[in-house]
Parts: C-alpha cells; structure tokens; sequence
C-alpha cells in the first residue's frame, strides 16, 4: 500500500525537490504542498495523509505550532525536518507531538525510509540528536505516570522500545508474535499516557526505566 505524504515548507524549490525524492520511490505519494503552517494544519485535517512533512520555520504559524495543532486534534503523524540544529526546536518538536525529527543535511535514503518508518506508527530521530534527547529528558519531574500499571511483560516492551527496537525487533528477542507486540505497545502507550512512541522512550528516560548508556 502506498504512503502518503502532505509536504509543508515555505519554499517551493524545497517542497519540489522532497517531491522528486519522495515520488521516485513506488510506495510513497505525496498528496499535496502547504506553505505554511496554517495551511499545513487544514490540509493534514482534511487530507488525512499517513505523514505530515513539516518544516519548522515558516511565515504565520510555524511548523511547531502546527504539530502542535495536528497533535490536539489527533491528526496524521508529523516528521519534522529542518535545516536548524538547535535543541530548543528538537525539544519543542516532541513536546507538540512530533514522531520524528530529521535534518535537512540528510540523504535521499534517509529521508524516504524516515517518512515509511513514521507511516508505520514507530518513532524516529536523527541520529546526531538521539544522545541530547536522552541527557535532557533524564531530568526528574515526571509526574501522574505510574509503573506499577504496567505488567511485567509491558515493562520488558518499554524497555525495548526506549532502546529504539521495533515491533519486529521486540517480537524477536520476547519471542512473540508481533500481532501481540503490537497489543502490548498500545496498552504501555496508554497506561503512561504516551501519545506515540517517541514520547514513550523520552517517559521512559524521565522515569530512570533505562538510562543512558544503559
């Protein structure tokens, strides 16, 4: 089945090349451009694609605010990517409910399994930022969630999933099907009041579940 993909950036030549991209490959299609967030949040509603592509600085409502919008009304799954390597826009990214966040420095590959990775309901981050996710969520404060809800086999998938393992990796080392990983996730996701995966791995920091290097 194909993916599809709505592209919000506020230069053409931008959205044009991630078109080019994105629709060489025979599963991915882009469904429409949006060039700002305003425009990004109505089409998203409206739309419905498996995957916003949004960029973050853009003129009116930015590209957070616009995540930020999607999230609340439980739209489609948003991939940040952004040409700015600053942590403020990482951490307000996951905050507004992004489930994945890349740079524009990237390749062509990167970019396309990113956007299939995000479709299928993992979480995704570029790699130069995984360890600043890490070292600033591992903060005390988390409040309201309590591990004690979650069985012991939920905690082994939380485990997994904040090591960044996915279904297929975790119904491999806990030997089940993935059908029944899938069940699993949604039922941790729910109990520590995570919107995604994403947000699942940076609970799972805030509350010593694993920590870094660990």
């Amino acid at each position: 089945m194909s993916v599809t993909v709505l592209l919000a950036d506020d230069h053409q030549l931008v959205r044009t090349g991630f078109r080019v991209i994105l629709e060489m490959e025979d599963d991915i299609t882009v469904v429409g451009e949006a060039p700002d967030g305003g425009r990004a949040v109505e089409m998203a509603l409206r739309l419905r694609p498996d995957v916003v592509l949004m960029d973050v600085e853009m003129p009116g409502v930015d590209g957070l605010e616009a995540t930020r919008r999607i999230s609340a009304a439980g739209g489609p799954s948003v991939l940040i990517l952004t040409t700015f390597d600053r942590d403020d826009y990482l951490f307000a990214a996951l905050r507004a409910g992004a489930s994945g966040f890349l740079l524009k420095n990237g390749t062509p590959e990167a970019l396309t399994e990113a956007v299939r990775v995000v479709a299928a309901g993992e979480a995704l981050l570029a790699p130069a930022v995984t360890r600043r996710v890490i070292a600033t969520f591992t903060t005390p404060g988390t409040t309201g969630v309590r591990l004690d809800q979650l069985t012991p086999r939920e905690h082994e998938v939380l485990v997994l999933l904040a090591g960044g393992a996915t279904n297929a990796e975790i119904a491999t080392t806990l030997r089940l099907g993935e059908t029944t990983v899938k069940t699993h996730v949604s039922r941790v996701l729910m109990k520590i009041g995570a919107r995604d995966r994403t947000q699942a791995v940076v609970l799972a920091y805030e509350l010593g579940v694993v920590r870094p290097g660990g």
